[in-house]
């Protein structure tokens, strides 16, 4: 894996692009959440597939896709940010959290599971705290049936699931998540089975847009609220969301603001996380929309977003 630029700033979030030994683009990052220094809290976000398939109108990982990485590919993501800060792979992070979604619907690569068997084994790392963000596709059914043996076996209590799916409207969710997938019956039952005493909850993720239809009853009928937790996020600035004239409910640069989506979700007796980043992780690129699409652009007059993916990179002559 050599990388080649990165972008950043290492008190916030740095990404990095990498070319692999078949020559395709991937993407990863590290970042921190201050005021917290990297030993209270620091997350990896680590690419799964070359590109995505599903192509959702808010994201740019879906504009291109290439195939799977491999055990090994996902690995020397994750050793290389390791090793910038601790080459002994002892990692002293009070929460260490690696999410296997950068780029790419980690549930179509049962790689990302053979990831999850070693992590505990290779790094010393009592933080640790793995994190799959899937969108839930109906052929990943043996993924999840192993990911449940996987987490009893070595993340009770230290495991991060959550199921991204945006609307309680079929026909919006189907739109902004276009392939075929699991009911909410079905995330609900596995929900179930999946949270055990001691676990965290099973989270399901919004990224509200101003036409979004989210109704808190719709979620009461399915998502039993002690089993599940609801995040809400910005909908970040991407080149796709752009060009589909999807803009964000949540106001990213006013963090105590009261919404009432929120309120309605908390009344209906859910816990709910407004999680809101620095607001200078847009210019950087940190967020889910890919910078590699920059990268692969190259035109300048391609990069639209004035305030998002403009750093300038920065050459890395590391090869491994």
């Amino acid at each position: 894996m050599k990388v080649i630029s990165s972008a950043g700033q290492e008190n916030i979030a740095t990404v990095f692009l990498a070319q692999m030994p078949n020559n395709n683009i991937i993407e990863f990052l590290e970042s921190v959440q201050p005021p917290y220094p990297r030993e209270k809290k620091w997350v990896l976000i680590v690419s799964t597939l070359y590109g995505c398939p599903i192509k959702c109108p808010i994201c740019d990982a879906g504009g291109f896709y290439k195939g799977k990485l491999s055990k090994d590919e996902i690995f020397k993501q994750i050793d290389f940010l390791v090793k910038r800060h601790y080459p002994d792979f002892c990692i002293p992070a009070d929460k260490f959290k690696i999410q296997f979604a950068r780029m790419g619907e980690p549930s179509f690569n049962m790689a990302v599971l053979d990831v999850l068997e070693e992590l505990p084994s290779r790094y010393q790392a009592p933080g640790l705290m793995p994190c799959i963000s899937s969108v839930a596709p109906s052929v990943s059914d043996k993924f999840f049936e192993r990911l449940l043996d996987i987490k009893e076996r070595y993340y009770r209590g230290k495991f991060q699931l959550q199921f991204s799916i945006h609307s309680t409207d079929e026909k919006e969710r189907d739109f902004l998540i276009p392939v075929k997938k699991w009911s909410f019956e079905k995330i609900a039952e596995y929900g179930a089975r999946f949270f055990k005493e001691g676990d965290r909850k099973v989270t399901l993720n919004f990224a509200p847009s101003e036409k979004s239809i989210i109704d808190v009853k719709v979620l009461k009928n399915h998502f039993d609220p002690k089993l599940f937790f609801i995040k809400i996020t910005p909908l970040n600035p991407t080149y796709r969301a752009e060009k589909s004239r999807l803009f964000s409910y949540i106001n990213p640069d006013l963090k105590d603001s009261k919404y009432d989506l929120i309120e309605s979700l908390r009344g209906g007796g859910y816990e709910v996380l407004l999680s809101i980043g620095e607001s200078a992780e847009n210019q950087i690129g940190s967020n889910c929309g890919q910078y590699i699409t920059q990268h692969l652009n190259k035109a300048e007059d391609q990069c639209r977003l004035a305030d998002g993916y403009n750093c300038k990179l920065r050459e890395y002559s590391e090869t491994k």
